[in-house]
């Protein structure tokens, strides 16, 4: 009797497991692949999650912001206007340093002159892009454009106190090889200047549609022997083709001396004159010469 009721009992425990499970707990066939629970995640974040993306990729497209200042100067009649352009997502990395660019005006013009030809918006293009790195530019502005550099203290504003005021302010890299100058037109002859009287500062120089400064002129033969001393800056030069004579001429006498001293430099004759036209469209190219190595 025992043994018939053990295997009853044993005949039903079978039958229990065989029998197919409730409805409620049938699985959901239209249930997407995505869907599928993944593995349980550690407390601690995955580095690819960081919440940093969105943001570079929204402070990208708003660009880089362009802030109008004065330096105050006991050398200066006045204090010296200077605008400064800061790269797409120089507030989102608050650690980071950066290249920097000085741009010089032309005579006659202000220190918004280079941003009235675009500079800004072909930085932030370049930059949003991946094309170039982002970095600083910083143009100030020579307010006794007529007075020749010897009865003029730009020079001595520029480099000794417009220099060091930027690098308190504003996050860049003051090695050499990460600061460029350069101008246009009497803008150019003070950037040639500048880099070739305080080489060991520059890692570059650009002179578009570049006279160098008459009253100077018998002292740059001098200033390139002294070029030996040093790695030269890296050199560009341009021009248009219909630029003004006197111009035309001192820029080809500067590129001329270069090559009797043996001083690697660019030199391009475009088509063009002197004028904001000419400048406007070789904007770009300008940029991503000075960003070269950057």
């Amino acid at each position: 009797m025992k043994r018939l009721l053990w295997l009853c009992a044993l005949a039903a425990l079978l039958a229990a497991c065989a029998a197919p499970p409730p409805a409620a707990e049938a699985v959901d066939a239209t249930v997407a692949p995505s869907q599928t629970p993944s593995p349980t995640q550690s407390a601690t974040p995955s580095p690819q999650l960081a919440p940093a993306e969105p943001a570079a990729e929204a402070c990208l497209a708003a660009g880089g912001e362009m802030h109008e200042l004065e330096l105050a100067t006991e050398r200066l009649a006045d204090p010296m206007p200077v605008y400064v352009y800061t790269p797409p997502c120089y507030r989102l990395h608050s650690q980071r340093s950066y290249p920097v660019l000085y741009l010089i005006h032309g005579q006659t013009y202000t220190a918004d002159q280079w941003g009235r030809l675009g500079v800004a918006e072909v930085a932030d293009a370049l930059v949003a892009a991946g094309e170039l790195p982002p970095f600083l530019i910083v143009m100030p502005q020579d307010s006794r454009h007529f007075a020749p550099p010897e009865e003029n203290a730009f020079d001595e504003v520029f480099i000794e106190e417009l220099l060091p005021w930027v690098e308190a302010q504003f996050r860049v890299d003051a090695a050499r090889e990460n600061r460029a100058v350069g101008g246009l037109s009497r803008g150019a002859s003070w950037a040639i200047h500048l880099a070739l009287t305080h080489p060991q500062l520059f890692g570059a120089v650009g002179g578009h549609s570049p006279p160098v400064f008459a009253e100077e002129a018998w002292r740059v033969s001098g200033w390139l022997g002294d070029l030996a001393e040093v790695a030269p800056p890296r050199i560009w030069l341009d021009i248009g083709e219909r630029d003004q004579q006197r111009i035309l001429a001192s820029a080809t006498w500067f590129a001329t001396l270069l090559d009797e001293y043996a001083i690697p430099h660019q030199w391009n004759l475009f088509t063009g004159d002197h004028s904001e036209d000419y400048w406007s469209r070789h904007v770009e190219l300008y940029l991503r010469w000075y960003a070269t190595g950057w």
